[in-house]
Parts: C-alpha cells; structure tokens; sequence
C-alpha cells in the first residue's frame, strides 16, 4: 500500500460529495419549476435527480494483497450514475396559474425540498469528514518527517 492512498481514497470521496451538493442545489433552485421539459407537445414539470456511488472496482493484484493481509484499504468511491426520481408529481390547486389544467390543478416537481435540505446536511457533513481524514493524514505525515531529525 502506497502512504498515498489515503489522499485518494478522501479525494475521490470529496469529488463525489460534491458532484452531490450540486445536484442537490439543483433539485431545491427547481422546486418550483413547472416547465423544465418539453414532451408531446406539452410542457413537464422537473423531475427530482439523485447521484448514484459505489465504490471502484479493485484490480486482482489488489484483492489479492487484501487476502494475503498485506492491506484492507478500498480505492475510493465513483458516481456512476445521475438519475431521475420517478415519483409521480405533485397535483396542486391554483386555477391562476399559467400551467393549470381545465380543473384547475398544476403539476409541481417531485422535489421535497425538506428532505433536499436533509440530504445537503449529510453531503455536507461527508465532505467535512474527508477534509477532516486528510488533515489528519497530513499531519501525520508531518510528524513521520519530523522524526528523521
């Protein structure tokens, strides 16, 4: 195991919890759209997105290794995918609005903003936690020269 690995372990970690906020702000600046596409002719509301990680695929050599119990460290985290949330829409009534249908109801985006707020905390407090591992890594880095002295 390289002394690098740990930095990118975090790095590919900050890189997706980003990718995350942004989608995440994405979906609570359009909470309110009505008209995000254009489908047969009429107007659709937004449809909610959502980041989907999972872990890189380890190389033989390196499961090998694990095996063998040379090391137990993973190679980060990937997004692999951003993808639609198909629950359906929300009908609210407001006979004003531009997008009502003949009864009156509008269809509003599938996005909540509370539980959008939610996942920013938990993105958020994620991206803290890696910035905290490689401080910390740093810092032992640090001290490791300061022995050689």
């Amino acid at each position: 195991m390289k002394l690098s690995s740990g930095f990118d372990i975090n790095a590919s970690a900050l890189t997706a919890q980003r990718l995350r906020m942004d989608v995440i702000s994405s979906n609570i600046a359009n909470a309110e759209t009505t008209r995000a596409s254009f489908v047969n002719g009429r107007f659709e509301p937004y449809k909610r997105k959502m980041v989907v990680m999972e872990p890189v695929k380890q190389s033989f050599s390196s499961v090998l290794s694990q095996q063998m119990g040379n090391s137990a460290t993973g190679q980060g985290v990937k997004v692999t995918q951003i993808k639609e949330d198909h629950t359906p829409t929300k009908l609210v009534y407001n006979p004003t609005h531009p997008d009502a249908d003949e009864n009156g109801y509008v269809q509003m985006p599938n996005v909540d903003v509370m539980k959008e707020m939610v996942d920013l905390i938990a993105a958020t407090r994620n991206y803290d936690a890696n910035i905290t591992a490689i401080n910390a890594s740093k810092a032992m880095f640090i001290k490791a020269l300061e022995i050689g002295k």
